[in-house]
């Protein structure tokens, strides 16, 4: 390959620079905002607003199971510059703007198991299908799963705040995107191991729950890369941690309906990008998203959650729909 000029070479380097970062920073703000069964989420405050009363605690008791199924569609739209620079005069050469838009459809299986009626251990199993408009590609995969627990120090008291402390590993076994023909294929996974903690709590003030959370995930390095990104071999990434936090309102419109509104947001620390010939780095980003959730009694011990929501900043998904609902099994969720 014919060498640039020093001027050129400097551009053409901080010009892919930008676009490795910027389009791995906005993958990552898509995971971040990925709802996971340890954060305090609508649909387990909806339970809570159902439920407030009948617990001395609010997670399983010990010896139980419970299965849950959840569904969700996402669908993102970015803007990006193509832009290419002349070898010989350092003149750019092509300049446009792209349109990208990405729609992804998951569901996922999630397992409790109470430990001690103030532990719960969970497990979840994801499966994903992405289609690129850009790309013109789709992709059905299994993505990261993740484990859990969720401790409640505690005993639920009328009229005082519950706390519950959780700690979750998430590992890498969706398609990396450090793996991946980026030209091609879509990634389901993050591509690293990541280990989150944090706190959430609520309070319920009949017929109102109010709630929120704080976490922080520490990610570790993805190394023994060897991609092909821009003409150049990445050869690790050094993803950046996250800090995130949500807060907000469930409300009781009768026995059999529940409403529920919250914000989440997700800040996301500088990832580096180690080439063979030099570093990249993208820069911090912030994703944010409202959602609003629907809560159905269908039965004495089954709630159907239906859920949409928006981003509020260019990293979050534009639209988000979700469902979930318990599954029973013989002889695995007592009282089925």
């Amino acid at each position: 390959m014919k060498m640039m000029s020093g001027k050129a070479a400097v551009m053409a380097a901080l010009l892919l620079a930008h676009h490795v970062a910027w389009a791995a920073e906005v993958d990552e703000a898509r995971d971040a905002l990925q709802t996971t069964d340890e954060d305090v989420t609508q649909e387990k405050n909806l339970e809570e607003v159902f439920q407030a009363a009948e617990k001395q605690y609010s997670l399983l008791p010990s010896g139980e199971m419970s299965l849950n199924f959840s569904s969700s569609y996402n669908y993102y739209r970015d803007d990006r510059i193509d832009i290419a620079i002349d070898e010989n005069t350092g003149n750019i050469s092509r300049f446009r703007i792209e349109q990208d838009a990405q729609h992804a459809f998951s569901s996922s299986l999630s397992l409790d198991y109470g430990i001690w009626n103030n532990l719960t251990f969970n497990t979840r199993l994801p499966v994903s299908y992405k289609y690129d408009t850009q790309k013109d590609v789709s992709q059905a995969a299994l993505g990261d799963v993740s484990f859990s627990l969720r401790y409640q120090p505690f005993p639920v008291k009328p009229g005082a705040m519950n706390t519950t402390l959780y700690t979750t590993l998430s590992t890498p076994t969706g398609d990396s995107p450090y793996d991946i023909n980026v030209n091609e294929e879509v990634s389901s996974g993050s591509g690293y191991y990541s280990v989150g903690a944090g706190v959430s709590a609520s309070k319920v003030i009949d017929p109102v729950v109010l709630f929120g959370s704080l976490g922080y995930t520490y990610a570790f390095d993805a190394t023994e890369l060897n991609q092909v990104r821009g003409g150049q071999i990445l050869n690790e990434v050094q993803p950046g941690d996250s800090i995130n936090f949500s807060m907000g309102m469930a409300y009781s419109l009768s026995y059999e309906v529940s409403l529920s509104a919250s914000y989440q947001q997700s800040y996301n620390f500088e990832t580096n990008f180690l080439f063979e010939d030099y570093t990249a780095a993208s820069e911090d980003s912030t994703s944010s998203v409202i959602n609003t959730s629907l809560g159905l009694r269908t039965s004495s011990n089954r709630i159907v959650n239906l859920s949409f929501g928006f981003g509020l900043t260019e990293d979050s998904p534009d639209v988000l729909l979700g469902l979930s609902l318990p599954i029973d099994f013989s002889g695995l969720k007592p009282g089925a």
